[in-house]
């Protein structure tokens, strides 16, 4: 028998392993190839935020790029299972004890990172229905203040004292979100229990409107300042109470100022403070109406 005779029979004989299989699990690769490029060209496409400027159109952008990662990882992770699987269908490998072992180990390591699954989870969902994001000021119980990123996992945000606050998602049993549409700024000013009422709440509103049509703050505000009436009477002073509508997150800022207009006002109209003198100086800054 010639040598050629000798590896035509080999070849023919081993025909499966040496070409058919090869062939099939190169398809599977290719396959799996095609498929992932289009799958994640379709999730680029679909998660692409729109150019439009402001905080809102960055939040979108953000939540949109990590909802874009994930679906991206998770189609890979598919795709990656289903070729090992299928090479080892070709390959002539009893799939049945491996996905049974698969599952015990399955099983085991979720029962020992099911706090990670948890916090995953509750990360997919907060992304899915807009909770909050990027730049909102949130109260998540134990720690309020500035988000700074957004993951699956873990949330950071930054407190009024600079503290950087790392809270797992799976942790968080509420939010409450300062920064969605709009805000409202509530203002409670003191005044004496012998000053009139009416008099401190129609200059409190004169006051108010004045300091809103300010263009430092006019782009802030929503609405127009809302005397609520007397808040809470102590022993020594009253408390009247204001509320207006404002931008997201610039409720501070406007109550801040409106705050120190009505406190000059009082001065500049005789409305008596539960105060010294000398304190109110310190407050409102020099006195600049009549004398």
């Amino acid at each position: 028998m010639s040598t050629q005779q000798t590896a035509f029979e080999w070849t023919e004989t081993n025909r499966e392993w040496l070409i058919e299989n090869p062939i099939r699990i190169v398809a599977y690769v290719v396959a799996a190839l095609i498929a992932r490029y289009v799958l994640h060209r379709l999730i680029d496409r679909a998660t692409r935020p729109r150019r439009r400027n402001g905080v809102g159109a960055a939040r979108r952008a953000q939540r949109a790029t990590t909802i874009g990662s994930v679906l991206k990882s998770t189609t890979s992770i598919v795709l990656l299972v289903w070729v090992v699987l299928s090479i080892l269908s070709v390959l002539g490998v009893n799939l049945a004890p491996f996905i049974a072992s698969a599952g015990i180990v399955g099983l085991a390591i979720g029962f020992g990172a099911q706090n990670l699954v948890r916090d995953f989870v509750s990360g997919v969902f907060m992304l899915l229905e807009d909770q909050y994001g990027v730049g909102d000021i949130i109260d998540v119980g134990e720690a309020v203040g500035e988000v700074e990123s957004v993951g699956l996992r873990i949330t950071t945000l930054r407190d009024i004292d600079g503290t950087l606050w790392y809270v797992r998602n799976g942790e968080i049993v509420r939010v409450g979100n300062m920064s969605q549409e709009y805000a409202v700024a509530r203002i409670e000013v003191p005044v004496a229990l012998s000053a009139d009422v009416d008099r401190a709440q129609e200059v409190a509103l004169e006051a108010a409107r004045a300091a809103v049509a300010d263009e430092a703050i006019r782009d802030d505000v929503l609405a127009e300042p809302e005397m609520l009436g007397v808040q809470d009477v102590a022993p020594d002073m009253i408390t009247l109470r204001m509320t207006l509508k404002t931008k997201p997150n610039s409720q501070w800022s406007v109550s801040r100022r409106i705050r120190r207009d009505i406190l000059r006002a009082y001065e500049e109209h005789g409305i008596d403070l539960p105060y010294p003198k000398g304190r109110l100086t310190a407050l409102t800054g020099p006195h600049t109406g009549p004398s």
